[in-house]
């Protein structure tokens, strides 16, 4: 698939986007300078200037934010349009949909594998030989499901690009992860790597007797009133899908962006996972309600959630933590997405299309932001800048919270 970047509209287009979105002329600030309006409060006075600086500067054409507490929602607004032009659908945090990209990990395969632990359909200190027998023998068998969910099995970050794209189907595809051998020995650091939800999704349909599509959407989506979390979205969805790429001068829109899960026909555990803003927002308040859903009914014991939240891997100073299937703090970046004011409990996931989530049991808070950066960005570092909003959003929610 080949990207080719839009012509620029002029700066006239963006300040006509600026004043419909903000409703008065405004002068949005520079990158890291956009500061956060004393005191903060849960309004389009602290975050639409925020989010709007992340468009301004070409990073995202949209976005969708949702804040919150595990009983209310404090902020939603949508922001921008599905692609550059003026002309195309303005986001909803209702109702557009995102190309999750790796918060499938979190929300899909991560919640698939507490409920199975709740079960005992699934152990944490398993050897993942133990659902995967074709691996018996080899260098990864040993390696623990808790292992693979904190990202210190060993094994390399992904399969590179021009490899994967000469295997010629799924099943290929599985069999080339399952030969892969940890790099370095397993427990011993954090290297970040889809492999592992690839492996871990395979373990969730071996241990379900379900493909993970079936069984997230029965078990998690169904309970939790997430109607509009699916893989593979229809075709009648297409004109509400923000894009994440160009192919032959067409906006791509609802085909997975990530190689791998593409190529595993659009549903596996690293990515493939379409959702709105709300929708995630009533997942983040699911997590906030220590496994509750909105009846109260227990879908996962609050151990497990606090089992799998609680950081489980941090090594020396400097390289990010992390809980079982979730990002830890630290993050290890010098510019985190989980800003500075966020509590040390705090918990998150971001996605390489321009997702995330992060929660804050303490404050009982989440923040939502679902972007579609992937799509022809018109700044040369969107990814920065996008992790500068969602610091910076981060943090003015956290100090609404905190009422200065």
């Amino acid at each position: 698939m080949s990207c080719v970047q839009p012509a620029d509209s002029g700066h006239l287009v963006l300040a006509v986007l600026l004043l419909l979105q903000t409703g008065s002329v405004a002068t949005p600030g520079h990158g890291p300078g956009v500061g956060l309006p004393r005191p903060a409060a849960f309004d389009a006075t602290t975050f639409d200037p925020l989010v709007l600086d992340g468009i301004r500067q070409g990073a995202y054409p949209g976005a969708a934010l949702v804040i919150g507490r595990r009983d209310t929602i404090l902020f939603a607004k949508g922001y921008g349009h599905l692609t550059w032009s003026a002309g195309s659908p303005g986001v909803d945090p209702e109702s557009t949909l995102y190309d999750l990209a790796s918060l499938t990990k979190a929300i899909a395969t991560t919640t698939s594998l507490m409920i199975l632990v709740d079960r005992g359909r699934v152990t944490l200190d398993a050897p993942i030989a133990t659902y995967l027998p074709e691996l018996a023998g080899t260098e990864t068998a040993g390696v623990t499901v808790q292992q693979l969910l904190a990202h210190t099995s060993g094994l390399r970050a992904d399969i590179p690009d021009a490899e994967l794209k000469a295997l010629p189907d799924s099943a290929a595809l599985m069999r080339r992860v399952l030969s892969e051998q940890p790099r370095v020995p397993p427990g011993t650091r954090v290297i970040y790597s889809d492999l592992n939800a690839i492996l871990l999704g395979e373990a969730v349909r071996r241990a379900a007797g379900q493909p993970l599509d079936v069984f997230a959407a029965r078990e998690v989506f169904t309970p939790l009133g997430l109607q509009q979390t699916t893989f593979r979205p229809p075709a009648r969805l297409k004109g509400r899908i923000a894009p994440t790429g160009v192919w032959h001068g067409h906006a791509v829109a609802g085909v997975v962006n990530d190689g791998s899960a593409f190529k595993l026909r659009g549903v596996s555990g690293n990515a493939g996972l379409f959702s709105t803003a709300r929708d995630v927002a009533r997942f983040a308040q699911f997590m906030l309600r220590s496994g509750a859903g909105p009846d109260g009914r227990a879908l996962v014991r609050p151990e497990t959630v606090r089992q799998f939240t609680t950081k489980a891997a941090g090594f020396r100073h400097g390289t990010e933590a992390r809980a079982l299937g979730w990002q830890a703090l630290p993050t290890g970046e010098q510019l985190s997405s989980a800003g500075t004011r966020f509590g040390p409990k705090s918990y998150g996931h971001t996605g390489w299309t321009g997702t995330s989530l992060w929660i804050d049991p303490d404050r009982d808070l989440f923040v939502v932001l679902l972007t579609n950066r992937a799509f022809v960005p018109r700044a040369r570092r969107p990814f920065t800048i996008l992790k500068g909003v969602r610091g910076r959003v981060a943090d003015g929610a956290a100090q609404a919270s905190d009422g200065r």
